[in-house]
Parts: C-alpha cells; structure tokens; sequence
C-alpha cells in the first residue's frame, strides 16, 4: 500500500462521503441505522482530522510557507467540524436537531475536502514531490495507530478545548 500522504488522504475522504451518502439515503425513519453511521463517521473523522492537524498541516506548514493561508484556514474548517462532532457526539439519534446537525457536519466537510482536494493537493505535491509525501504519508500512519476514535478521548479532547479556545 502507497504511503503517499495526499493517497491516504484521498483513500479517506473517500470513505467519509461514501457515509454521507449512505446517511442521506437512509430515510427520515431510519432512526438506528442513522445513529450508526453518524458513530462511524465521528470515529473515521477524528482520526483523519488528528493525522492530519498532527502531522499533515505542521509538516507542510514547515516545508511550504506560502501555503500558511491554506494551512491555517484548514486549521479553521477542522475546528468547525471538531464542534459538531462533539455535539453530535453527546445527541441521541432521535433528537430534533440530529439531522439538521449531521446534515451541516456534511456541508462543511464535504466543503473542506472539494477544496483540499481541487485547490491544495495540487500545490502541496508540487512543492513537495514524491520521497517527501511518502515520509510524511509514514508519519501519519504511525500517528493514526495512537489517534483517538472518540472525541471523548483525551488527545481529542484537547484538540477541540485548543479549537474553542484558541
């Protein structure tokens, strides 16, 4: 398998809108099988935006200094969605705004990975090339073996505290 960082983004960014479908298509009484891909999708949005706040966004900040703007509004977008996922965390699938809240989570992160995607790759494996977007790829592996999958979790919590604080 690749360990090319912007390949193991992609392969999850593919995962987490294959779940948006799925909780788009699951019916307004689907109540049980929503709850569970929401717990899916909490758990496989955690790790990915820890991997790459921990690793991808320092290591590109370091290495490509003109891309700081995009670095720090990604920053910004994690932190919208890290807010979200908390609350929807704490919500019964039941509950009157659990669909209108997952359905904004959707918005904002299909959002943040048309523009990652369109926009920022691009730049990111032009400046930095092959060797260099494999090592990182690496490095994040090795940190989505430690990453939370709750955001109850403490190194979780400490990046959504550090988000609404900071």
């Amino acid at each position: 398998m690749s360990t090319d960082a912007i390949v193991l983004l992609k392969n999850d960014h593919k995962e987490i809108r294959r779940l948006f479908r799925e909780f788009e298509q699951a019916g307004d009484d689907a109540t049980k099988t929503k709850g569970r891909l929401v717990d899916r999708i909490i758990e496989l949005l955690t790790v990915h935006t820890y991997i790459e706040n921990e690793v991808m966004y320092p290591r590109v900040r370091e290495l490509l200094p003109d891309l700081e703007d995009d670095v720090l509004e990604s920053y910004e977008e994690h932190h919208v969605a890290d807010v979200l996922v908390m609350e929807l965390y704490g919500m019964k699938p039941d509950a009157e705004r659990f669909d209108a809240k997952t359905t904004v989570l959707i918005e904002n992160v299909r959002h943040h990975i048309e523009e990652e995607e369109e926009d920022w790759f691009p730049k990111v494996r032009e400046g930095l090339g092959r060797k260099t977007l494999q090592e990182i790829g690496a490095e994040m592996e090795k940190a989505r073996r430690k990453a939370p999958k709750k955001p109850s979790q403490p190194s979780a919590l400490k990046k959504t505290v550090d988000a609404v604080l900071g």
